[in-house]
């Protein structure tokens, strides 16, 4: 089965907002209160947030013009492929992406430069995008 035609239902009736913000990442020794996302293994801490704000935080590295698309779709425990299928047609656009999944609502961060073609994606898959 294609992931894409598995997805349809859903997508057609969801949509992605993009943030207004720019995001950067950044890889520091300890979370940030306030950021949009801290993530932490056994070897860094990676701290999502608006490049506004990247100077609250103890930075070694920084990777910043970052756009937020984040997709409003409930998809159930075992749907599959839905980042397969987007990160798949973005890719075909030469557009990379920064995955996140959190418990109800995924997030792509999408360098600014290409925002306008990974929103021609998402409409080419029957996902509403709005611009926040």
């Amino acid at each position: 089965m294609d992931f894409s035609e598995h997805l349809r239902k859903y997508f057609e009736t969801g949509e992605v907002r993009i943030s207004p913000d720019i995001f950067a990442m950044v890889q520091t020794s300890a979370p940030v209160s306030g950021a949009f996302v801290n993530i932490m293994d056994d070897y860094e801490c990676t701290v999502i947030l608006p490049e506004r704000d990247v100077e609250k935080c103890n930075a070694k590295k920084i990777s910043g013009g970052w756009r937020l698309f984040t997709l409003h779709i409930f998809f159930p425990p075992d749907c599959f492929g839905v980042t397969a299928t987007i990160a798949t047609a973005l890719a075909h656009k030469n557009i990379s992406i920064m995955p996140i999944a959190a418990y109800s609502r995924d997030h792509f961060l999408i360098s600014d430069k290409d925002m306008n073609g990974a929103k021609d994606v998402f409409e080419s898959l029957g996902i509403t995008v709005v611009f926040q």
